[in-house]
């Protein structure tokens, strides 16, 4: 009889030498001359051997990416609290403590500062983004179901991720919980903005 293969352990020396690497990039843009940042010295950082680096990640960039993209999603659970309010607030406050960290801010800032023509940016862009959007559509298809408020998926990204975002990339995330309420209640109260007519604004002003 033949001997078993070998249950491999979770997570394994792959995982390891990843998270490694992660926080060595962490660690790195924390101190001073985080513009220099590069796979040997984040390598050095983590006792890996750079060829295993090179080999993974290919370029600064794609580990930015990487390593933002594992941060995004890290702590994001699609929650069902029976209301879509309760839904977006819970989907919404994980990453909002997550963005509010000093590190998270670093990592988004250092990606957007990259070069941007590398196409695995792109790929780990896109994919997070369609990821999200497949979440607000099962949120955004319950609250249908459930006769609530009827929204889009471009409604939420612009009134509740877009904003979030911004102030994370560039370090001015409120330090209130209350910010996050103020998104959901933006969604719901939200108004078309309208631009003034600039005739009849120009008439109306001539005849007063």
């Amino acid at each position: 009889m033949s001997a078993e293969p070998p249950v491999p352990r979770p997570g394994g020396r792959s995982a390891r030498v990843r998270a490694a690497v992660h926080q060595a990039v962490i660690e790195l843009l924390s101190e001073p001359g985080a513009g220099e940042l590069t796979l040997p010295a984040v390598a050095a950082r983590a006792g890996v051997n750079p060829s295993s680096v090179y080999r993974r990640w290919g370029s600064k960039e794609a580990l930015l990416a990487d390593v933002a993209v594992t941060l995004l999603e890290s702590t994001w659970p699609l929650p069902d609290t029976g209301s879509l309010r309760g839904d977006l607030t819970e989907w919404i406050t994980p990453a909002f403590a997550d963005f509010a960290s000093p590190s998270s801010q670093l990592i988004l800032r250092a990606l957007l500062m990259s070069t941007t023509d590398v196409a695995e940016i792109g790929a780990e862009r896109r994919t997070h983004l369609e990821r999200r959007g497949r979440e607000i559509d099962q949120m955004l298809a319950r609250a249908a179901a459930r006769g609530e408020p009827s929204f889009n998926r471009e409604q939420v990204l612009d009134l509740i991720l877009g904003p979030l975002y911004m102030r994370a990339l560039f370090g001015s995330v409120p330090s209130s919980p209350s910010y996050v309420t103020g998104l959901v209640d933006r969604l719901f109260d939200r108004r078309p903005a309208q631009a003034p007519d600039s005739a009849s604004t120009a008439d109306s002003e001539s005849g007063s």
